[in-house]
């Protein structure tokens, strides 16, 4: 059997994202109890990546709106957690890559976060951000991504995922540059 073939019966990949999981002590979510707990709704062939809530599986037949819908139903009912996911098919984590708006940044993998986003941004709200009021940091916009670009380093900028959701009114959660490359070579392993 060809690889193509394998992953047609395996179905598409897909990435969840875990909003503000392990992070201080909050939200505590083993991933081994993650990919328990996906294993359950259904989904193969789950893998997770570090500790802070990112997992690759397949899920024939169910869209990525409803596979998030669905992880947040079993966070909720398992752990008793309130956790936002966010989940893009392997296809669209690959257009986030090469969409890359800010390529000289890829060579400080670290400074480089994507702000994944559960809806585009508003382009009226959008047209109102000063890149000057963000300096040094600059930021690219995607389809329902922002990527910004943190010389001095991610624990002062302003450009949060926070300041994001309270912007656009959506849900959101940044990985930087090496985590979604490797979501995405895990995806297509």
């Amino acid at each position: 059997m060809c690889a193509s073939e394998a992953d047609g019966k395996r179905g598409p990949r897909q990435i969840a994202l875990l909003r503000g999981v392990n992070v201080g002590g909050h939200n505590r979510v083993p991933m081994a109890h993650l990919r328990e707990l996906m294993g359950e709704l259904g989904y193969g062939d789950v893998r997770t990546h570090l500790q802070s809530g990112n997992a690759v599986f397949t899920a024939p037949g169910t869209p990525p709106e409803q596979a998030a819908r669905e992880i947040e139903g079993q966070l909720a009912s398992a752990l008793g957690l309130g956790v936002r996911v966010l989940v893009r098919t392997a296809e669209e984590l690959a257009q986030v890559v090469s969409a890359n708006p800010l390529p000289a940044a890829v060579a400080e993998p670290s400074r480089l976060l994507v702000t994944f986003l559960s809806a585009p941004p508003s382009p009226e709200l959008l047209r109102d951000l000063d890149p000057a009021d963000f300096e040094p940091d600059l930021f690219g916009v995607g389809e329902r991504e922002i990527y910004v670009w943190c010389p001095e380093g991610v624990r002062t900028i302003k450009l949060s995922y926070a300041f994001f959701e309270r912007r656009f009114g959506v849900v959101a959660t940044a990985r930087n540059w090496n985590t979604v490359t490797r979501l995405l070579e895990l995806a297509r392993a």
